[in-house]
């Protein structure tokens, strides 16, 4: 019997494939041991990704969601979604005992102790067959064009500037007018370009914006962000995930800094230039570089 009521056997995915596993085909076994295995993973799944990385069908990818008591699948993501929402919320403001004044080293150590523990979950929860779909997706474009608002826009400036070399047009919105302007210019990009959006908490509605005009376009795009849930990640054909925790912000920038610039060097490492590009790009911009004790200074 179907059930169609979230609540009918209730408690977390893991708990309802629990319930009802003895009873599963065996596809879908097969689709619930990787669930289990890979539950972040899964939650940032479409349903055509799930069922490629499990080996069945869309139809199957489904009816496994029902066999767990979900409408369907859309359904199933959601609550695989909303069981991360809370490990990957910003965390709670910091609060230091009254009776002990807050030095600044407190607030550095604080800082660095936080983006370490949001590298190690950037890390943990990288998808590799995402990465390589991403760097495809970067170099197969005729033009890229990085969306980022606040401190989204410094972030997507940094990756234009480490993308230019190895990538046949980029462009992005620092410095360059309002979203009406960035509209227009997105106007005539099609499936042959790639749009990138990065946007953490707080996320920008411009950057929300741009994107859903895009996507009605076809045009294929990249999301940076930090959680299934985020806006952004919704509208993407891809997702590349940064945990970005601060108790003293909205968020940090450092571990998305972090995965943009692994990004950029897998693009550097997989690119056909790799082997000429640096030599040639430092001989025609030498004029501009300083040198110290013969050696030019490239920062």
């Amino acid at each position: 019997m179907r059930h169609t009521n979230s609540t009918t056997r209730g408690g977390s995915i893991n708990e309802r494939i629990g319930h009802v596993y003895s009873s599963l085909s065996k596809s879908h076994k097969k689709t619930a041991d990787y669930v289990v295995a890979n539950a972040f993973r899964a939650a940032t799944m479409s349903i055509d990704e799930l069922a490629h990385a499990v080996g069945i069908s869309n139809a199957t990818a489904n009816r496994f969601a029902r066999a767990l008591g979900f409408d369907g699948y859309p359904q199933f993501r959601a609550e695989l979604v909303h069981g991360f929402e809370s490990m990957m919320a910003p965390a709670e403001k910091i609060q230091f005992a009254s009776d002990r004044p807050v030095t600044c080293a407190d607030i550095f150590a604080r800082c660095l102790e936080e983006d370490i523990s949001n590298l190690e979950a950037t890390r943990r929860i990288m998808n590799p067959e995402n990465c390589e779909r991403a760097v495809r997706l970067i170099l197969n474009a005729e033009r890229i064009f990085i969306i980022g608002y606040g401190a989204s826009s410094f972030l997507g400036g940094l990756m234009g500037h480490s993308l230019a070399p190895y990538c046949k047009s980029v462009h992005y919105n620092l410095g360059s007018g309002g979203a009406g302007h960035i509209a227009s210019q997105l106007f005539n990009y099609s499936e042959n370009d790639l749009v990138i959006g990065i946007s953490f908490p707080k996320y920008a509605t411009d950057t929300i914006t741009l994107l859903k005009q895009v996507r009605e376009n076809r045009v294929p795009i990249i999301a940076l962000t930090d959680a299934p849930s985020s806006p952004i990640a919704q509208l993407a054909n891809l997702t590349l995930y940064g945990q970005t925790q601060s108790s003293s912000s909205a968020s940090s920038d450092g571990a998305a800094l972090c995965l943009i610039e692994a990004l950029c060097n897998a693009v550097k490492h997989q690119t056909k230039q790799v082997k000429e590009a640096p030599s040639g790009i430092d001989e025609f911009v030498m004029p501009w570089l300083h040198h110290t004790n013969g050696h030019a200074n490239r920062r």
